[in-house]
Order: structure tokens, then C-alpha cells, then sequence
């Protein structure tokens, strides 16, 4: 072979088409991946949601603030005269009667949720991940209860708990030893609640099975390689990596919690022993006062109570991530 013979020496990558091109990439080190109709695309995609975001709920929760220092009605122009300053909130925190009551009804529907209703739904959904004998009869029965709207769960425990009713029946209380459940203001909180709870239970249900679905079956092995047994195999290993299935289960029971307002309007319009703070905010906003100012003030007092534990827990979980990386 002589040495002039380059039969074997590979050509070398010449220039790129286009010199604009190559310039670009020398000066940011680095090609684009994105064209100009990708980006297109996505402002598109990003943009519409987050107008429509800000429109429908940021620009109604500012101008609700912004109407809980009024006495506005809602019929005539806001003027200077109906700004009253924290008289709204003195008088919510103070004389007025259903406050207080809903208040703890709301706090109560959201400790039931944390300490009942979810733990129920974790221990379905890790139940019906062994691919029990009937486990896609038991997802079914007890995903019903989430297609259904709360109005007609509330309507349907309704029928339940009437003095004639199933369940009266199975406690053997009928005529006038019958269980008035829904109209003793001393019980009748706890009855919703388990029908509140009865739909929750399946949506936690849902949404936790579907993580355990994802997780990496050599965890399990390893665990078991490691002897842990069943209970320490879900709180050491599954439970830590399902932690963003967590975050997501924690904000939604507040929110559910603290925003329920159906069930308990459909059986009696939130009173005698059902006070609710949505329902106070319907009654007084759009009810036959038609205080627009001073149902403002509870919403804002409402969305305090909402933001406040996501907005703890949150912060302690990304603080805790940061801490492990």
C-alpha cells in the first residue's frame, strides 16, 4: 500500500447545510430542538390554560378579597361608602351565630377524611393489589360511589336513613323508635360523614392503587430477600417511593374536605346541625340577604383554612427533598 493510497482513511464530517446554521450552533454550543411551530405549540398549550386559570379562579379569589371590605349587595355600583374595613370580619368572628359551628363542622370533615376515610382507602387499594380471587368485582363496588355526583350521594344516603328506612331496618328501630339521622342536630354530622366518606374511600382507593401499580417490583424482591415481612416491606420501602401519589392524596382531601357543600345542601340546605362554610356563603351571597361583601369575607376565610395545610405540608415535603438530594 502506498502512502498515498487514502482508500482506508474515513472522510471527515464536512460543514453543516447552511452556514447560519453551524454559527448558532457554535455559539450556543448546541443545536435546537424545538422549531418554531413546536414553540408555537406549546405557548399555545401553556398559555390558554393559565389565562383561563387566572380568569376563572385567581381574578374571582382577588376581587372576592377585594369585596370582603365591602357591604356591597351586589345590585348597585361599588362606591366609597361601602367599604367598611374589617367590620365584615369582626362581625363574622364575633356575633355572628353560624359561624363557629361551621367552622367545626368543616374541621371535623376534614379530620374524618385524614383519619378514617384515606387510611380506609390506602388499606383497599394495598388489599386489592395482591390480585386477590373477585379483585376487579371489589375495584368496581367500590369505585361506584366516585362516578357519582355528592348531590346524589347525599340523596341516596337520604333514602337510607329515613325513619323507614334500610337502616333503621337492620337495627331493628322502626316506628317510633326510629333514628332520626338526619334530623337530630346531635347526629346528624356523622351521618354525612359516612356518606362523604363512603365516596372518598374510593376515590384514595383509585388513586393509590394506580401508584402501587407503578411501582418497581424488584423493591418487593429485595425486601423479601432482606425478611421483611408484609407491613414493613409497604411503610419502609412502597410508602417513601410513593410519596408523590402522597402529595397528591393529602391535597385532595383538604380541598374535598373543606370545599364540601352538595350533600349536605341537598338534605336540608345546610342547616340544623349541617352548617358548612360553602353552604354559609351560598345562603348569605345569593340567598334572601344578598350580602355579596359579607359572604366575600367567608369565602376568604374558607380559602385561609384550604391554602394553609397544603401550603405547610408542601413546603415541609419540598424542604425534605431538598435535605435528601
Amino acid at each position: 500500500m502506498s502512502g498515498s493510497d487514502t482508500s482506508d482513511v474515513p472522510a471527515l464530517p464536512g460543514p453543516p447545510p447552511g452556514g447560519a446554521v453551524d454559527v448558532r450552533a457554535r455559539r450556543t454550543g448546541r443545536f435546537s430542538l424545538l422549531t418554531r411551530r413546536d414553540r408555537l405549540t406549546i405557548a399555545l398549550m401553556v398559555g390558554i390554560p393559565t389565562l383561563l386559570c387566572l380568569f376563572f379562579i385567581w381574578f374571582p379569589t382577588v376581587l372576592s378579597i377585594g369585596l370582603s371590605f365591602t357591604n356591597w349587595q351586589g345590585f348597585t355600583a361599588i362606591t366609597e361608602k361601602n367599604f367598611v374595613g374589617l367590620k365584615n370580619y369582626q362581625v363574622l368572628f364575633t356575633t355572628y351565630p353560624a359561624f363557629w359551628p361551621a367552622v367545626w363542622h368543616n374541621l371535623l370533615w376534614l379530620i374524618t377524611f385524614v383519619f378514617i376515610a384515606t387510611p380506609l382507602g390506602i388499606f383497599f387499594a394495598v388489599l386489592l393489589d395482591r390480585e386477590m380471587r373477585g379483585t376487579r368485582i371489589y375495584q368496581t363496588a367500590l369505585f361506584v360511589p366516585v362516578v357519582l355526583s355528592l348531590a346524589l350521594i347525599g340523596f341516596i344516603w337520604q333514602l337510607q336513613y329515613t325513619p323507614d328506612g334500610f337502616i333503621n331496618h337492620i337495627l331493628g328501630r322502626t316506628g317510633d323508635n326510629a333514628i332520626d339521622f338526619l334530623g337530630d342536630p346531635s347526629i346528624n354530622i356523622y351521618s354525612v360523614l359516612v356518606a362523604a366518606s363512603w365516596r372518598h374511600v374510593g376515590y384514595v382507593m383509585v388513586l393509590y392503587l394506580a401508584g402501587l401499580k407503578s411501582v418497581d417490583p424488584t423493591l418487593r424482591e429485595a425486601a423479601a430477600l432482606d425478611g421483611a415481612n408484609a407491613r414493613q416491606t409497604f411503610l419502609r420501602v412502597i410508602f417513601p417511593v410513593m410519596r408523590p401519589i402522597n402529595i397528591v392524596i393529602v391535597v385532595v382531601t383538604v380541598i374535598e374536605s373543606l370545599r364540601a357543600f352538595d350533600i349536605v345542601y341537598i338534605i336540608n340546605q345546610g342547616k340544623n346541625g349541617l352548617e358548612l362554610l360553602s353552604v354559609l356563603i351560598t345562603n348569605t351571597s345569593i340567598g334572601e340577604a344578598s350580602l355579596l361583601g359579607f359572604g366575600s369575607a367567608i369565602a376568604v376565610v374558607l380559602l385561609v383554612l384550604s391554602l394553609v395545610p397544603i401550603v405547610i405540608f408542601l413546603t415541609r415535603t419540598m424542604r425534605a427533598d431538598v435535605d435528601v438530594s
